[in-house]
């Protein structure tokens, strides 16, 4: 049976977390002399020289009015990989527990854990990119805290399948991490929709894919307000700057013109995979429910570096179990996917 208690490190558990005076303060005031602030401000940007809402409450607000979340139920960070890394340092013991992390996907998982002296355990997904679920059970540990689940999954592109991870849900006691970086491009259903009935459930997503702001770098995770909590004490003071903050908020007003452009990168998604099903050095392309496509090419290493002389950067996940052979490849605008289609080819 899921326990919140038993799973938190007890230095995090037992942490009294860096409290601003603005943390504990609340309603309006007019005059702030608490954070050492430079009250003259900066001669070009003086609006700046105030810290920004160590919360987010008034981003998180638009955020949860979107998503249809409560606002104690979101973590804010920088880009997704802040919030990967909190929950790492929040539940796993250093040198004791481990992960599960299902390769083919993406790498910061595992590259975090590394960082925070977490134990990797690797459970490859099947050849058709889905969970193996009876190796994935054979591989939980007493020390296993967290499984992670992309999904759709970064580099295959495919979403996973639900009920397998529902099945992981029901019958794994840590936390089941759902990291839906491109949710908006598939038409799976959300997880968000599912946060009460799964209390050791954290969906994770971000503004930098459909919304078009990866240069913000804006990560969210959904949660229980309990696992939000023991996150929102290990967080930075003020993670996310006062312009971000202000950029997220007025793009996040644009709901129409999002939705309408996530339906003009499925379009061009369907136009690329077709011309690219046509070329001759094309083994393979992957369905794809992301703003990418997995494509095998008959020489991916020379292609690659092909594209490069050409001033074309895709990425090589040929050295990647399950990939061999493999570029990932992000769609582009009308423009820049005609170059690189003329560029594979014209590639000997």
């Amino acid at each position: 049976m899921f326990n919140l208690e038993s799973l938190i490190r007890s230095n995090i558990k037992n942490l009294s977390p860096y409290s601003s005076a603005r943390d504990e303060f609340s309603g309006e005031a007019s005059v702030f002399l608490d954070a050492n602030e430079n009250a003259l401000g900066s001669p070009l940007l003086k609006w700046y020289n105030r810290y920004p809402d160590p919360m987010q409450w008034e981003l998180k607000g638009k955020i949860a009015f979107i998503k249809q979340v409560p606002k104690e139920n979101i973590f804010l960070g920088n880009g997704s990989d802040e919030p990967i890394d909190n929950l790492l340092r929040c539940f796993c013991e250093p040198g004791i527990d481990e992960i599960i992390v299902m390769p083919p996907t993406y790498g910061m998982y595992e590259v975090y854990a590394n960082v925070n002296g977490v134990k990797v355990n690797l459970v490859p997904l099947t050849d058709q990119y889905q969970i193996d679920l009876e190796r994935l059970e054979n591989a939980i540990q007493p020390t296993t805290k967290i499984i992670w689940i992309c999904s759709p999954n970064n580099p295959t592109g495919n979403s996973i399948d639900r009920q397998s991870i529902e099945m992981v849900l029901n019958n794994f006691d840590g936390l089941v991490v759902v990291d839906e970086a491109y949710i908006n491009f598939s038409r799976q259903k959300s997880f968000l929709t599912d946060l009460n009935e799964y209390p050791n459930l954290v969906v994770l997503q971000t503004l930098s894919k459909a919304w078009g702001l990866a240069g913000l770098r804006i990560g969210m995770a959904f949660a229980s307000k309990d696992i939000i909590s023991y996150m929102s004490k290990v967080k930075s003071p003020y993670n996310l700057s006062v312009p971000v903050q202000e950029l997220a908020i007025k793009a996040l007003e644009e709901v129409g013109q999002v939705n309408d452009m996530i339906k003009e990168i499925i379009l061009l998604r369907e136009a690329l995979v077709k011309e690219l099903k046509e070329i001759e050095q094309v083994i393979k392309v992957n369905p794809s429910d992301t703003n990418f496509l997995l494509v095998e090419f008959i020489d991916s290493k020379k292609l690659y570096e092909y594209l490069l002389e050409k001033g074309i950067v895709v990425r090589d996940r040929s050295n990647v179990k399950y990939c061999e052979g493999c570029l990932r490849i992000t769609v582009g605008n009308a423009k820049e996917n005609e170059v690189l289609l003329n560029a594979i080819k014209s590639f000997q």
